[in-house]
């Protein structure tokens, strides 16, 4: 079972706000307005295990069959190492994080380098290379 986030529970991303003030809003709809507020969003929505969040936010042309999240990971904590474009005139951005897991006993970490593209006036994760 994934953890229950309430909106005035810290957000699971780490940015230090409460849920219903940082990644709640585009869990309900409204679009990340930079790579780095998708990345957070697409964190805390593997934490929660909302896979319809992650598949509408992953561009059409790279997204998977199918997103399912494991309830038996629990992700521990994000840390964004880098952030290269994605300001209001940028079409690409690049977000290099590291996110903390623990399943089954054994804690580890995926440090990824993630590509975003701005489309139809929204910001869409494309890929990302694990480092």
């Amino acid at each position: 079972m994934f953890p229950r986030v309430r909106d005035t529970d810290p957000c699971p991303c780490g940015s230090g706000g409460t849920y219903d003030g940082c990644c709640a809003p585009a869990h309900r709809g409204e679009p990340a307005t930079t790579p780095e507020a998708l990345m957070r969003s697409r964190y805390a929505a593997f934490v929660v295990g909302d896979a319809a969040y992650l598949r509408e936010t992953w561009h059409p042309g790279t997204r998977p069959e199918t997103i399912d999240p494991d309830a038996a990971v629990r992700w521990r904590g994000l840390e964004i190492v880098d952030v290269e474009r994605g300001g209001p005139g940028d079409r690409r951005g690049v977000v290099e994080f590291r996110a903390r897991w623990r399943e089954a006993g054994r804690d580890g970490e995926l440090h990824e380098r993630s590509r975003f593209v701005r489309q139809s006036d929204r910001w869409w994760y494309l890929d990302g290379e694990v480092r």
